[in-house]
């Protein structure tokens, strides 16, 4: 008989932290912002009793920059934050996915525009997955829906960074960072080749020297050729990295298409409308990016209809339309500001569109 898993409550901000450190993250810089705060706390005790390397950065612009440094020494490194603060470090970002240099980076998201509130939302959902800097780039975006998941997806999001040498982006939400559940932590084993970090500047002796720079501007052609280059790597990793969930989508009328903690919430309702005979689906993305959009085209085959739960105004809805090319009608459900659905509700609006 197989002994039972040893589970540790924890919070969502705790287990990432934790997850980093069984990863090999060896530097974090960050600054504070609620509702990732216990992510920065945890790391300060914790990532210098590992070995590595914690700074409270003067501010997220700081921060991001001192990410390039890091990477460009070949360590595995990370910073965190929420909606705001993740604004302000978007053009690091943008330079960051062009010196292909790998890193995590995490956003607890927060209800916005603007300063906004610190209750939970979804409204950084085009900023992460279309490249909130400047330029043609790509972040691999990864969105959990419980404190398991953030484990492992954080785990992996260092191997996905080192494997594609691309930023890797953690989307989450201030409920899965404030709620706490058991948790599995579960030894970290790579689960892709990790390739010789031949980039990394450590001191030429002996060696050709390296140089990371993201300016080209000659010859003229130059900065042309590198963007098309960075087109045929997003392509391949479109070919390979498409991660999806489904829930009761066999024999669906109605697919309710969530991420994140509203995919969790909407799996109730699913529930329910099963309850009262209804054949309701559920589809949940665990790559925004790439989206998994051939998956969404097998369940509109079926589906007559489809229904998109956001914590925003819409924003997943758009890629959910372009994915099943608008062959079925999409409906829409959700509020920007911090505003929470409950299964009871988004009920109502199942047996509202259900056909």
């Amino acid at each position: 008989m197989s002994k039972p898993s040893k589970k540790i409550l924890l919070k969502g901000n705790e287990v990432l932290s934790q997850a980093a450190i069984n990863a090999g993250c060896g530097f974090f810089a960050g600054y504070p912002i609620t509702p990732q705060n216990e992510v920065p706390e945890y790391l300060s005790k914790a990532l210098p009793e590992a070995g590595g390397i914690f700074i409270q950065a003067e501010s997220e612009i700081a921060a991001i920059n001192m990410l390039f440094g890091a990477s460009a020494s070949g360590v595995r490194c990370m910073t965190s934050s929420s909606s705001p603060g993740v604004s302000l470090k978007q053009e690091g970002i943008s330079y960051i996915a062009a010196a292909e240099l790998p890193c995590v980076i995490v956003n607890m998201q927060r209800g916005g525009p603007g300063l906004g509130n610190i209750r939970a939302a979804q409204g950084d959902y085009f900023q992460s997955v279309k490249g909130g800097g400047h330029g043609d780039y790509r972040l691999i975006v990864l969105a959990p829906s419980t404190l398991q998941e953030i484990y492992e997806l954080t785990m992996n999001a260092f191997d996905y960074a080192d494997h594609y040498r691309n930023p890797v982006l953690i989307l989450g939400d201030g409920i899965l960072g404030q709620m706490a559940e058991p948790v599995e932590l579960t030894k970290y084993r790579p689960i892709v080749d990790l390739p010789e970090k031949d980039f990394v500047l450590d001191g030429c002796k002996g060696r050709e020297r390296r140089v990371i720079k993201t300016l080209l501007l000659q010859p003229a052609e130059a900065l042309i050729e590198f963007n098309e280059y960075l087109k045929k790597k997003y392509a391949g990793i479109e070919s390979e990295l498409k991660l999806c969930q489904k829930y009761r989508c066999d024999d669906a009328d109605l697919v309710v298409a969530a991420y994140g903690i509203t995919a969790r919430i909407a799996e109730g309702a699913v529930d329910m409308a099963r309850d009262k005979g209804l054949k309701v689906g559920l589809i949940r993305p665990i790559t925004l990016w790439p989206f998994p959009d051939e998956d969404f085209r097998a369940v509109a085959e079926q589906a007559k209809k489809l229904l998109v739960v956001e914590m925003s105004n819409g924003q997943m809805i758009e890629d959910v339309k372009l994915s099943i090319e608008c062959s079925r009608p999409v409906e829409f459900y959700g509020t920007g500001g911090g505003w929470y659905p409950t299964s009871e509700k988004i009920m109502e609006k199942i047996e509202s569109v259900y056909e």
